[in-house]
């Protein structure tokens, strides 16, 4: 039997950046000749702290798919929809939600990170609070059974599994558990100043369609060791941005490995460092730019391809829910 994989983690609230592309971006492309994959643009979620902007999202929409067409998705085998636009999802998450109790969205860790760096403080959405509810929905609807994710995604995975065990033992059977593919040896990328995650909203990310300009600026101005001041200094590599960079993008991993020891043992600079990183990342990125520049010029192109998989979507998820109805009982007549 085939596997299916749906992708939850990217709502429209801008151009994707690296951080996408090693948490899930890298591996939808190795993955979508191997499986039935779908793809879902979260635009309910992105209202969840967007509600009163909405203006924004179509744009963001277009700017998002923009981006998986750059790294190589493929429409015509990976399914492409918005999440609004299957009323199905809604309706699933309303019936999930009486199978999660408050405390077990509050135990999330993932929720809980968000709400702290959103400074929601008390004033928290209850859209944004039960997203991990929406998200199980747009897994299960599809009967996704393998799904992409980062490192910081795995407890919505735990909490999906957690909804489809309570709806199959207390209706009927028909949901499927999703087994979380994380990226072999990538963690979360963190953002050029350090910071833990990089993010639009924290002003520390590298975008996918950044120009070789920007990019470079960018990687001149990540974090380093603010205590290696001059080059003969020895260096940390410990919590060092543009290291953690290298482990990610370097293929030739005994010439970082050697700049790590020189580095530690002092006589080689921040910014030959950082020069390095830079080819390595120009280079990964130049065909990226130029081929979302090529799509950019065609956006009814783009709206179509977004059409199309939305109305393949809608089928899938209405053969699933007479499924849901008939389990709970709901077809009454």
């Amino acid at each position: 039997m085939q596997k299916k994989i749906i992708l939850t983690g990217d709502r429209p609230t801008g151009k994707l950046h690296l951080g996408h592309y090693v948490g899930s971006l890298s591996n939808r492309v190795n993955l979508q000749d191997k499986y039935e994959q779908f793809i879902l643009i979260a635009d309910l979620q992105a209202l969840t702290d967007n509600a009163e902007r909405p203006e924004i999202l179509k744009q963001n929409i277009i700017e998002v798919t923009l981006d998986y067409l750059a790294v190589g998705i493929d429409p015509k085998v990976s399914t492409i929809f918005i999440q609004s636009q299957v009323p199905e999802l809604t309706e699933l998450t309303f019936y999930f939600m009486n199978l999660v109790t408050v405390p077990r969205l509050q135990r999330n860790p993932t929720v809980k990170t968000e709400i702290k760096q959103k400074n929601f403080g008390s004033g928290v959405p209850v859209g944004f609070f039960v997203y991990p509810i929406s998200q199980a929905a747009d897994i299960t609807l599809f009967k996704a059974n393998l799904v992409p994710v980062g490192v910081d995604q795995l407890p919505m995975i735990e909490q999906t599994n957690e909804i489809v065990r309570k709806f199959n033992s207390t209706y009927e059977p028909i949901f499927v558990e999703a087994e979380a593919l994380v990226p072999k040896d990538a963690g979360r990328l963190p953002g050029i100043d350090g910071q833990a995650k990089m993010g639009k909203s924290l002003g520390n990310a590298i975008y996918l369609s950044d120009d070789a300009d920007t990019l470079q600026k960018k990687i001149m101005s990540m974090f380093t060791d603010p205590t290696h001041l001059k080059v003969e200094d020895p260096g940390k590599i410990e919590g060092n941005t543009v290291f953690t960079y290298l482990d990610y993008f370097a293929s030739d991993k005994k010439t970082v490995m050697e700049m790590k020891e020189h580095y530690q043992k002092g006589g080689l600079g921040d910014v030959k460092v950082k020069k390095y990183l830079n080819e390595i990342l120009q280079e990964l990125l130049k065909p990226i730019r130029e081929r979302r520049q090529h799509f950019a010029k065609d956006i009814s192109y783009i709206e179509n391809i977004v059409r199309a998989g939305t109305e393949k979507a809608k089928i899938k998820a209405s053969q699933t829910m007479q499924e849901v109805r008939k389990a709970m009982k709901l077809n009454y007549f």
